[in-house]
């Protein structure tokens, strides 16, 4: 437990049965790197840093530290910079997401074990905010969040490039044999031409924005770029606002509330976002005891259009987004649907940021208006039905038309590996009729991982083929598109219906409806149920921990103890 009505340096003393002697021994040692009496009387300010050589997204974060550190200087505190862990979303396996939960009781419990009157939580990549968000919830300490910014765009042959909607879109055709091997080297390494996150509406992009509406990081901190002034300017800014919030003792709880996340789930259907963010959402909302479900996240949706052209439901990129004003115009196209008494870590409400706001310029094409949207409403929407009980998901506004109301045989995987190794077999003898199915990728399975978005067998990707219909336990990087059904629950490893599904099985799919069904007797499923035995739980560690702890993906997927 953190001490209660203590402050600065002497907060979380180290329990040596003496606490003068605790007090003597942590100055002692904090006069070798320097710190005198005059510095540890300053409110102290832990900033965590995710930098690390395996998230290139992370790679101008340094600098970010540098100015975080001025900006408490300066409004008179003391920053101690720490290390946690660093979550890179390509360079982790299984997944990124099967570790969200483990850096946020890590973080979670530095922030608690540790001696700080406030924390600055320095993220970016996919699962590092959520995971920093978690953890300050928890850890109950005033906190504001920063992300490194996304990267500006690429170029190839004259066409701009963004990351990682265009690396699908690419890989696509190269699967198709449209672009050869030596093309497709040449713009791997034109994609992600910065440091920073995914330039689309990604996760991270998502994740950013959702931070600044929820009320945890200062309004114009979501959209500018990694590198850029800017986003330096929103550093320094960022650490003189934990000094002043440090001193009154605002925490997380102090903005995390039932408006906040109506207008969150607003923004994020107006952002064309991140199906992740949903998980997320719901986690972050659960730690803060607040009530949010699939269905709220479903009705915003619903009555919400999408307002921002950003890849992969538009056709822009984050650069554009911040150009034509970023989030606080956004947040001023949308004031009429938005809960405008809610808070922000600047000190003041949502509706008097936007009396300075204003609304979407003329001459930009990237933030429409409610009287002349980017897309209908409806981005997210959440189906039911007898293939996903308690919830699944589907990103209408990237999914094919033509798709979203459709009956195919099932053609069954059984794991991501088994995907790699059949997509492209000849012999399974697949249509653009078929659904593919995947299961045993679910949270309790392996962490969830971005299988999802299935890619197109090379045999049809060769005709002309871009989508097809694809229902999983699994989730599907924010930056990807198509019909794809994600989130499936229950989950197959716990022997939800995707569990007893069979190749050639008749699934029905009605996005309009809001339907996901197998169309299957009942007594054929009870049978197969008898007969069902669930793949072997991994045998240490944190894997095993995850998986006998997780929650299902409707849930947030965190785990139940915390």
């Amino acid at each position: 437990m953190a001490d209660t009505g203590v402050k600065g340096i002497d907060r979380n003393l180290t329990r040596y049965g003496d606490t003068a002697f605790s007090r003597y021994l942590r100055r002692a040692f904090l006069s070798s790197a320097g710190y005198d009496g005059e510095d540890l009387d300053r409110p102290i300010i832990g900033v965590a840093d995710t930098s690390s050589d395996y998230n290139t997204c992370h790679r101008d974060m340094p600098a970010l530290v540098e100015g975080v550190r001025r900006g408490i200087t300066q409004a008179g505190g003391l920053a101690l910079v720490f290390p946690t862990i660093s979550l890179a979303e390509t360079l982790l396996s299984p997944t990124s997401m099967l570790f969200r939960n483990l850096m946020a009781m890590g973080t979670e419990e530095m922030i608690r074990s540790q001696p700080m009157d406030g924390v600055v939580l320095l993220g970016g990549c996919d699962k590092t905010v959520p995971a920093q968000l978690m953890a300050a919830v928890s850890a109950g300490l005033p906190a504001i969040s920063l992300v490194t910014g996304a990267m500006r765009t690429g170029s190839w042959q004259g066409e701009r490039l963004g990351a990682c909607t265009d690396c699908r879109r690419y890989w696509l055709r190269h699967r198709a044999g449209e672009i050869d091997r030596e093309e497709i080297g040449e713009i791997e390494q034109s994609l992600c031409p910065t440091g920073g996150t995914c330039m689309v509406m990604g996760t991270a992009s998502t994740m950013a924005c959702l931070t600044a509406t929820l009320g945890l990081m200062l309004p114009g901190g979501a959209t500018p770029l990694s590198g850029s002034g800017d986003r330096l300017r929103q550093a320094v800014m960022s650490g003189r606002r934990i000094v002043e919030l440090a001193r009154c003792g605002a925490d997380p709880s102090k903005y995390l509330t039932r408006a906040s996340f109506h207008n969150a789930s607003v923004v994020l259907a107006a952002l064309g976002g991140s199906t992740n963010a949903v998980i997320h959402l719901i986690a972050i909302a659960r730690r803060a005891g607040v009530t949010l479900t699939l269905e709220d996240l479903h009705e915003a949706a619903r009555d919400t259009p999408v307002l921002v052209n950003c890849k992969p439901v538009g056709t822009g990129y984050m650069e554009d987004f911040h150009k034509s004003g970023g989030l606080p115009v956004l947040w001023k196209a949308l004031e009429s649907r938005l809960d405008t008494d809610a808070r922000n870590v600047n000190g003041t409400s949502l509706g008097e940021i936007l009396e300075d706001t204003p609304p979407p310029a003329a001459w930009q094409e990237t933030i429409g208006t409610l009287e002349a949207p980017i897309g209908p409403p409806g981005a997210l929407v959440v189906l039911r039905g007898s293939l996903a009980p308690d919830g699944a998901l589907i990103k209408r506004a990237a999914a094919a038309l033509d798709r979203q109301c459709h009956r195919g045989p099932a053609a069954v995987f059984e794991s991501p590996d088994d995907v790699a190794a059949r997509i492209d077999d000849p012999k399974l003898g697949l249509t653009t009729d078929h659904v593919l199915v995947l299961r045993n990728a679910g949270p309790v399975a392996m962490g969830m991982p971005e299988a999802g978005s299935l890619p197109i067998p090379a045999y049809l990707a060769k005709e002309g083929v871009t989508d097809m219909g694809r229902v999983s336990d699994a989730r599907m990087s924010g930056t990807a598109y198509g019909t794809v059904v994600l989130h499936c629950c229950p989950e197959a490893a716990v022997g939800g219906p995707l569990a007893l599904v069979r190749d050639g099985d008749p699934i029905e799919l009605d996005v309009e409806d809001r339907r996901l069904d197998l169309c299957v007797p009942e007594e054929e499923l009870a049978r197969r149920k008898a007969e069902y035995f669930p793949p072997p739980a991994p045998d240490r560690g944190w894997r095993r921990l995850y998986a006998e702890h997780v929650l299902p993906a409707h849930l947030g997927a965190d785990l139940d103890f915390l």
